[in-house]
C-alpha cells in the first residue's frame, strides 16, 4: 500500500517526536508531516515502560519542552505524569491527527534522482510505502523490541519468575516475596525503593556499584519561581537553573574527578545507616560521569536501606538454581522473583535500513555532524539527547536545526543537503562518550565523531544554545537538486 507524500516523515511519537512536530508546524508553515509510531500509544519510553516507580532521571524543567511550561509540582516526576504531558500536548496542538500508528518502519532509501526518501513500514501485516522529502528519526537509541540481558549460568534451571523491567507484566504479585533485583543502574535503583514497602525483602545485586545522588523531588526555589513570575518566564528561568547546575555538576566532575568523587561519597554515606560501608556498595571504580549519575528523588533509596527492607550485595553471579542465585563469594541469595536490570539494548537508527542510491549505508562508518546529521546521508535527521543532560535540552535544539535547514533549502532553491560524505578529517570517535556497558557493547555498530566542529557532539547546552542561534547552516555541507528537476528545467 502506498500513501501520499510528506515534506517530513518523523519516526516516534515520544517526547522527542511530539517536540518536533510542533517545532515544524510552527516554524515550517506549509510544509506538511507524518509521524509514524510502531506502538499504538503516545508517549514513546514513557508508555512503553511501566515498572513500579518509572519516573524521570532528569528534572521535568529541562526534560519538558521549553513551549509549553511544566506545572506539576514534582520536579522529578512519575512515568504517568510524564506521559500525560506528551499525550495532552499532541492533542492540545492537533499533532495527534498527524499520527500513524502501528506503523513499525523498516528501511528507508534515498533516491537523487528525485530527492525523496522512500520509506517502507509493516501496519497490520502489510507493507506500507510512502515518500518524504526528509526523515527526522526522534525513536531514541535504544531497542523496543528486547533489553538486555546477559547469558547466566544455570538461569534455566531457575524455578521462580524471571523478569526484564522493559517488559513488566501488569498482573505481578510480588506481595510477600522475596526479591532480587540485577543491576546498579537508574532502573535498579528506582525499583528496590518502590517496591520494598510490599515485598518480605528486596536485594540489589550489583557486580560494580554507580555514583547515587539524592534530589529534591520538588523544587522549592522554582515553587517560589512560579509563584512571583509568569508560567512562560518562570519555566524559562527555572529551566537556565537546572541547565546551569546539570552542566556545572558535569564540569566539575570532569576537571576535578578525586574531589567530586569524595563529594559523592560523602553525601552518600550521610543519608546510610550509621557504620555502613560505602565500599565496595557504594564506590565505584570508575570517575564521576564516566557513567551517568544515578538520581533518588529525596533518598528514597537509602531511605529503604535504613528501614531493613532492602539491602545491596556486592558479587558475581556463579549460577543460578532452582531456588535463587550462588554467587563466586560462596554466598547465596533466594529469590521468588528475579528483575535483570541489566540495560538496554542500543540500536543504530532505531535499526532502520539505510540506503543511498542503491547502495547499503554501515552507520558505523558515518561521522555525525552537528550532533543530528551524518556524512553522506541526504535530508536526514537522528534526534540524540545528551548523556550528561536531559535528553530534551539536546533534542529541542536538534529540531529547531531541522527547520531551520528544511527552510534554507526553500530560501536556496535546493532539494537536499547533506553534510561532506568524507565526514571528519581527524581521528575518530565513539558517539556516545560513556564507559558504560550497554554504550560500550555496540561501540563498533554506531556512528562515529571526530574531536573538532561540526563533526563533534559538545555536552554543554549553553554552548550549542548560543551556537544555535548564529549555526552557519552551510558548513561543510553538500546542496543538490533533484535531477529530475533540473531535467525538466532543461528541457
Amino acid at each position: 500500500m502506498t500513501v501520499p507524500h510528506s515534506d517530513v516523515i518523523i519516526v516516534g511519537a515520544g517526547l522527542s517526536g511530539i517536540g518536533a512536530a510542533y517545532r515544524i508546524q510552527t516554524e515550517c508553515p506549509g510544509k506538511t508531516y507524518a509521524i509514524l509510531e510502531s506502538r499504538d500509544a503516545i508517549g514513546g519510553t514513557w508508555d512503553l515502560f511501566r515498572y513500579p516507580g518509572i519516573r524521570s532521571d532528569s528534572d521535568m524543567y529541562t526534560l519538558s519542552w521549553p513551549f509549553r511550561p511544566w506545572k506539576n509540582p514534582k520536579s522529578i516526576a512519575d512515568g504517568d505524569d510524564i506521559r500525560n504531558y506528551v499525550r495532552d500536548a499532541a492533542a492540545d496542538y492537533g499533532i495527534d491527527k498527524n499520527i500513524q500508528f502501528g506503523h513499525r518502519v523498516t528501511s528507508a532509501a534515498w533516491s537523487t534522482d528525485d530527492a525523496k526518501w522512500t520509506v517502507t513500514s509493516t501496519a497490520n501485516g502489510k507493507t506500507v510505502t510512502q515518500t518524504a522529502s526528509f526523515i527526522y528519526l526522534c525513536s531514541g537509541y535504544y531497542s523496543y523490541d528486547k533489553g538486555y540481558t546477559p547469558e547466566f549460568p544455570g538461569l534455566d534451571s531457575y524455578e521462580g519468575q524471571v523478569i526484564h523491567p522493559q517488559f513488566w507484566p501488569e498482573d505481578l504479585d510480588y506481595s510477600g516475596k522475596e526479591v532480587v533485583v540485577i543491576g546498579s543502574g537508574a532502573t535498579a535503583v528506582t525499583l528496590v525503593p518502590s517496591m520494598a514497602d510490599k515485598v518480605k525483602h528486596i536485594t540489589m545485586l550489583q557486580r560494580s556499584p554507580s555514583y547515587v545522588m539524592a534530589l529534591p523531588e520538588e523544587d522549592k526555589v522554582a515553587d517560589v519561581m512560579r509563584k512571583v513570575l509568569p508560567d512562560g518566564f518562570a519555566h524559562r528561568a527555572i529551566r537556565r537553573k537546572n541547565a546551569a547546575f546539570s552542566v556545572g555538576m558535569y564540569q566539575f566532575c570532569q576537571r576535578f574527578p578525586k574531589q567530586s568523587r569524595k563529594l559523592l561519597l560523602r553525601l552518600a554515606k550521610r543519608r546510610l545507616p550509621e557504620g555502613y560501608d560505602l565500599d565496595p556498595h557504594f564506590t565505584p571504580v570508575y570517575d564521576p560521569w564516566d557513567q551517568r549519575l544515578c538520581i533518588v528523588p529525596n533518598g528514597d533509596l537509602f531511605r529503604t536501606i535504613r528501614g531493613g527492607k532492602a539491602s545491596i550485595v556486592t558479587d558475581h553471579i556463579k549460577t543460578f538454581d532452582a531456588k535463587g542465585i550462588e554467587l563466586e563469594s560462596g554466598k547465596r541469595l533466594d529469590a521468588d522473583i528475579v528483575i535483570t536490570a541489566t540495560g538496554l539494548q542500543v540500536v543504530a537508527f532505531g535499526q532502520l535500513k539505510l540506503s543511498v542510491d542503491g547502495k547499503d549505508i554501515d552507520p558505523h562508518e558515518l561521522y555525525v555532524y552537528k550532533g543530528l546529521m551524518f556524512s553522506g546521508l541526504p535530508n536526514f535527521a537522528w534526534c540524540v539527547g545528551y548523556t550528561n543532560a536531559s535528553w530534551t535540552l539536546r533534542a529541542d535544539l536538534s529540531s529547531q536545526y531541522v527547520c531551520k535547514l528544511i527552510n534554507l533549502l526553500d530560501k536556496k532553491g535546493y532539494d537536499y543537503g547533506m553534510p561532506d560524505p568524507k565526514g571528519a578529517g581527524d581521528a575518530p570517535r565513539p558517539i556516545l562518550d560513556l564507559t558504560s556497558g550497554y554504550v560500550q557493547r555496540v561501540v563498533n555498530e554506531l556512528p562515529q565523531q571526530g574531536v573538532t566542529s561540526p563533526w563533534t557532539i559538545r555536552q554543554n547546552w549553553f554552548l550549542d544554545s548560543r551556537d544555535m542561534k548564529r549555526t552557519d547552516l552551510e558548513q561543510a555541507m553538500v546542496f543538490g537538486k533533484a535531477k529530475v528537476a533540473e531535467a525538466s528545467l532543461a528541457s
